[in-house]
């Protein structure tokens, strides 16, 4: 596997997926018990920006100006996206950044054990060593973070059902493999089928070569409500033209939540040329 998500941290993707990922965290915590949060393809958890133009290859553009960085100093974000920038800001300032620019970006583990309880717990899935020792020692001594250098897909049968019986799971692969949809529809149906009522997230990327329709004809086969956020910021694009997050399960408003923070991104990080949308695939 080539891919290194470094060189994407901050991106709009990320500023997607992690700021519709607080409001999962956050809406799981309406109630006192604790619940497991899942990581399927976990990376290191924390990122340098100021080596994201740094390519196996030589020096690349790197991607967070145009995601993390069009919001770094704005001051108009609903609640459901500041929550998610405050966050972030802290994070940077925790690592040792005093400049006005962000550097250190925190991954979909670190933001979930940001947001953790004493009573909530973290499953964190990554198959490549490097990134998986990086990981390691970013949560060296957490009791309650558990980390795994595996594939992800096999956390449905070893994590779920949680002794909680209650989880967040998310699914964020590369999407190198053409049949990684497949491999997602798989787990999560493991997944469903160990856990009823876990809450599930998958990230995708808007390409010609995720084919979405047959994910959603899985989703609507499997009985469970689901809706899905996305946003496209270059619609004529010839690659990856935005990405979404498909919730099955959602917690209760979570669809105008997803609808406050798809509307202000699209503005925020694209303007004109953006569209966005949250729609159910298979309604309560």
């Amino acid at each position: 596997m080539n891919y290194r998500h470094a060189f994407h941290a901050g991106n709009y993707a990320d500023v997607l997926k992690h700021a519709l990922l607080v409001q999962l965290v956050r809406a799981m915590q309406r109630k006192e018990r604790g619940f497991l949060f899942v990581d399927t393809h976990a990376g290191r958890g924390r990122y340098d920006l100021s080596l994201a133009s740094e390519g196996q290859s030589g020096r690349r553009e790197p991607e967070w100006p145009g995601g993390i960085g069009r919001l770094w100093d704005r001051g108009d974000a609903p609640s459901a996206v500041q929550g998610y920038l405050s966050l972030a800001r802290g994070f940077d300032r925790s690592q040792g950044n005093l400049t006005p620019v962000p550097r250190f970006y925190p991954g979909s583990p670190r933001i979930a054990r940001l947001l953790a309880r004493p009573q909530d717990r973290l499953d964190l899935w990554e198959s490549q060593p490097a990134e998986c020792d990086a990981l390691r020692k970013a949560f060296e001594g957490e009791r309650r973070v558990s980390i795994h250098q595996a594939d992800g897909y096999g956390a449905m049968r070893a994590s779920l059902p949680p002794a909680e019986r209650r989880a967040l799971v998310l699914f964020d692969p590369p999407f190198e493999d053409p049949d990684e949809l497949s491999l997602v529809a798989a787990a999560l149906g493991e997944g469903l089928r160990r856990l009823p009522a876990g809450t599930f997230a998958v990230w995708y990327p808007v390409t010609g070569r995720a084919r979405m329709g047959g994910f959603a004809e899985t989703l609507i086969a499997a009985g469970a409500p689901s809706l899905c956020a996305e946003l496209v910021v270059d619609p004529a694009g010839p690659g990856m033209r935005g990405c979404g997050v498909v919730v099955v399960n959602p917690p209760w408003r979570f669809d105008d939540e997803a609808r406050a923070i798809v509307g202000y991104l699209a503005g925020a990080l694209s303007g004109d040329e953006s569209e966005s949308a949250v729609r159910w695939i298979s309604p309560r």
